[in-house]
């Protein structure tokens, strides 16, 4: 089969693999719709904790059941599923929790723990082999394109949960990129009175039908004290200290941006947080079977994004695909690759 591969850090390619073999508790899937990400250019930098190379990486997209490892009695060959990133051990104090994105096992494939695209091979191949715990039957109505989204969703439904959004309330996102029109869209699904979107730059046009508000990142000083809940996306020190400004006193901010090292929060007046009376919450990925409910949405049409997915390109042209993204080529949000021939049309 043909998968993108990172053979060392800051080098890829397309490359003819092996077809994996679905082991226990595993399915073998032919993915039809994957997408890069930004945390793909941290794998790719060889910076994520617990990646090995060479490494398939991808970790957001859909695809059908074509195998099942031995012993594994679902889904049934043919369905269609998109795929969470996050596999527990299922035996440690934070996955008996329903935690299991905390898992105390990670990284330790012997336990059972896989991290989809990081730990283990990812979804930018033809065919990928995960754990039939990471799956989720798609809705009819469906698409392997809007499939490929589950992860995102669950991200941002989970940091809305977070924060305890209620009916009525008025929410901020900070950072128009995927996840953040994906939290917008679902705190309006979720029941927000008013969704202001906070960011700059060409996607900020694609994000008018998703927002009450958009407002530009350097003008937010007219927003201070203005939403119960801020949910932060952006990933930089100076979108998680706007932030905490935006908030109202008594409010709830969760930050979810800054999944990796190298984010030192400084010029933070610690009043801000204590005389404000905020609850600070951090947010990652999604646990307990939360992009289930976002899919649900989804098939309701509460949320949409397809319209997200500005660029579709087939396997052997990742390296284009590669660069619009990380270039941001015509304000692209999410890059699509496209496996299987026949689905290129």
């Amino acid at each position: 089969m043909r998968a993108v591969v990172f053979p060392r850090p800051d080098e890829f390619g397309i490359e003819t693999i092996a077809v994996p073999v679905p082991g226990r508790e595993q399915a073998l899937l032919r993915v039809r719709a994957s997408m890069v990400c930004a945390t793909d250019r941290k794998v790719l930098a060889g910076t994520f904790a617990g990646t090995a190379f060479p490494h398939v990486p991808g970790h957001e997209f859909a695809g059908d059941v074509v195998a099942l490892g031995l012993g594994v009695t679902g889904p049934p060959v043919g369905t269609r599923v998109g795929v969470e990133a996050h596999v527990g051990c299922g035996a440690c104090a934070r996955c008996r929790e329903g935690l299991y994105n905390l898992c105390l096992s990670y990284g330790k494939r012997e336990t059972g723990h896989a991290h989809i695209g990081f730990t283990v091979p990812g979804g930018l191949a033809e065919y990928v082999a995960v754990p039939v715990a990471a799956l989720h039957a798609l809705p009819a109505g469906v698409s392997y394109a809007a499939g490929a989204w589950t992860d995102n969703l669950g991200v941002a439904l989970w940091a809305l949960e977070r924060g305890r959004l209620a009916a009525g309330e008025t929410v901020a996102v900070i950072g128009p990129g995927a996840i953040g029109l994906c939290a917008a869209q679902l705190a309006r699904a979720s029941g927000a009175g008013r969704v202001i979107l906070v960011g700059r730059g060409a996607r900020m046009a694609r994000a008018a039908a998703y927002a009450d508000l958009l407002v530009d990142a350097a003008g937010t000083a007219a927003l201070t004290g203005t939403a119960d809940l801020v949910v932060e996306f952006a990933g930089t020190a100076d979108a998680a200290r706007d932030a905490l400004r935006i908030a109202r006193r008594g409010g709830r901010v969760v930050l979810g941006g800054a999944t990796g090292l190298g984010v030192p929060l400084e010029g933070i007046e610690l009043s801000t947080i204590v005389r404000g009376h905020l609850d600070v919450l951090g947010s990652v990925a999604n646990p307990k079977g939360i992009s289930a409910r976002a899919l649900a949405l989804l098939a309701r049409g509460q949320i949409e994004v397809e319209p997200l997915v500005t660029h579709r390109f087939p396997l052997e042209r990742f390296a284009e695909a590669w660069q619009t993204f990380v270039e941001r080529r015509d304000g692209a949000i999410r890059v699509m690759l496209l496996p299987a021939k026949e689905d290129l049309s």
